[in-house]
Parts: structure tokens; sequence; C-alpha cells
């Protein structure tokens, strides 16, 4: 069993440490930002749980592995997960190799696990008689209530172990009956009556925002415009702005100033500040106005872009509190 239990000041820092597939975080709202991030890897299961202080959208490429994803506090207010609210009773699945947006609220908790295609249908097959497969397309389902709870239980007592014991963890009995007892839930849930049939899917919108997101991709430091955007997508005006305001909670506008805002600060960061300019960066990402981007970046990220650019030291970001304690984990 290999644990990990990181704390980041930096998102772009975050979204290198998530397993299960490339994350591109964009902070949403100003403040300081803050990261918790537990990783455990068992011989079958792969186990994550992500908290972040601040608002954010996510953009994830999913590795060929089917994944359950929920909130790890049944108190949690929903996350928004490819257009589809994702309350403390449910649970997405990812499609296999897709990508999708996730609304992510201040101080919000996600918990996720995942595992082979081919054990997903062994342990199927032993536990309820058939075969499960990952769905062709982003599902969200609601179990029975008693179901989600154990899953959610026993992931979080798994995290606790990790952080608090590890040393237990490493004895192959209690790892294999911990794994046991996660898989049982996860395949609990999934097998339960037929909700794969009746769960919401993602259709034409998320197809609409992936080639969104290859046209940003594909074209990072250029200015982009509505109609351009538009036609790549291949949706009118009105239907983009729906599809945005569904996925990302925000108008393509907004979308496009937070993307340039974080991809400036990630390039501050990594910039050799004897080299660099913060006229440079500004400039390279479409702001015109040195003065007001200066502006901007304070509110949203706490510090200058001429801070960022020389590197100076940040304090450590205090605990979450209900996170669990990485002391004793293992790297």
């Amino acid at each position: 069993m290999n644990s990990a239990l990181r704390y980041f000041d930096d998102p772009e820092e975050f979204q290198k440490f998530i397993r299960g597939g490339r994350a591109r975080i964009f902070v949403s709202a100003r403040g300081k930002y803050q990261g918790e991030l537990a990783r455990i890897d068992l011989p079958r299961i792969l186990m994550q749980r992500f908290w972040q202080s601040l608002p954010a959208v996510v953009h994830v490429k999913i590795d060929p592995r089917p994944a359950l994803i929920f909130l790890s506090d049944a108190q949690q207010s929903p996350f928004v997960h490819s257009g589809a609210s994702l309350g403390p009773e449910e649970i997405c699945c990812p499609a296999l190799g897709d990508e999708h947006h996730v609304r992510y609220p201040a101080g919000g908790t996600l918990s996720s696990c995942s595992m082979t295609a081919a054990d997903l249908a062994f342990f199927g097959r032993m536990l309820t008689g058939r075969e499960l497969h990952a769905p062709p397309a982003n599902r969200v389902i609601r179990p029975q209530p008693n179901l989600m709870s154990r899953l959610r239980r026993v992931h979080s007592e798994i995290v606790s172990l990790a952080a608090n014991t590890p040393d237990i963890l490493a004895v192959p009995e209690v790892e294999k009956a911990v794994e046991q007892a996660l898989i049982r839930a996860a395949v609990a849930c999934l097998a339960d009556t037929d909700e794969m049939d009746k769960a919401r899917v993602n259709g034409a919108g998320g197809r609409a925002m992936r080639r969104f997101e290859e046209l940003l991709e594909a074209r990072p430091d250029e200015p982009l415009y509505i109609p351009e955007i538009c036609a790549a997508a291949g949706v009118g005006e009105r239907t983009l702005r729906s599809y945005c305001q569904e996925h990302l909670g925000m108008s393509p506008h907004r979308y496009l100033f937070l993307r340039r805002m974080n991809l400036a600060r990630r390039a501050l960061v990594r910039a050799d500040a004897k080299a660099t300019t913060v006229t440079g960066i500004a400039t390279q990402y479409g702001f015109g106005e040195l003065g007001r981007f200066a502006v901007s970046y304070r509110a949203m990220f706490g510090e200058s872009p001429s801070a960022t650019l020389r590197g100076r030291q940040r304090p450590a970001p205090p605990r979450n509190a209900d996170f669990p304690r990485p002391d004793s984990a293992s790297a």
C-alpha cells in the first residue's frame, strides 16, 4: 500500500498530484488558495480525497479506468459534474477516457475510487452474479441510502488509517481486509437495481464543451472570440452560453477570463524573474492594461504579479480541521 497526503497553496501543484487523469484547475473566486489531497494505492483499487478552499472549475480528462466519484460528507453542498448536480446521496460514474468539468464549491471535499475494467467485471460477477461495466457516457446514479453511507464510511475510515496509522495498513492481512471492504461497498452501490439505465446522461452539451476545451488547448496563448468558439463547438451563441452556464456556472466570457488569469499565474510561477517581465506575460495572455491586470490578479490570488514572479516564500496554508492529519503518512 502506498499513501500520500499533501497540502498545497498553488492549484497547479495540486493538479499535478491527482491520479486517474489530467486535471486543470481554474480558481473562480477571490482569496488565498489552499488545497489538500489524500492518495492511497491499494493493490486492486485506487483511492483519492480532495479538498479546496476556493470555488473552482476543474477540467478533467479521465484515464480508461472505471471510477466512482462522490461527496465525502453527507452534509455538503452539491457539486456540479458534467452539468449534472452531484448531491450527497449520488455517485458520478465517468465514461472511460472521457473528459468533463467539475464545479467545485468552496470548502467542499470530494472522494473517488477506481479499479481496472477487468477487476470491475470480475468483482461484479463474484459478488452479484453479473459483470459490471463503466457506462458509455458520464452518469449520475443514486444507490440506496444505506449503501451510499457504507461506501462513504469505508472510504473515510481507510483515509484516516492511512493518515494516522499507516503501519497498520502495511500489514498484508489488514490491507486486504480494508480493500475488500471498499470493493464490496463500491460494487454494492453500482449493482443496486438498474440505476445505470435510469441515470442522468450528459449528451450534446458534453460534446460541445469538449470541442470548446479542445480549441482552448490548441490555442492557449491566443485571444479567442465567441463566434470562432461557437464555430468550433458547433453550436450557436445562445446555446453555447446555456451549456457554459450548465457545466461551468458562468458565461463563456467569464470562463475565458478566469482561464487566462490562471494561465498567467502559472507562467509567472515558472518564469525566470531575470529574463521575464510581468508586462510580457500579461500581454502574452491578452491583458492589455497592466494596472487593471495587477488589481484583478491581487484580488484573485492574494499577491501581486511581481511577487509571484519573484517567487517569494509563501506561508504554509493552515490545515483543514476536518481532513485527516498526514504527519505519519508515507509518501
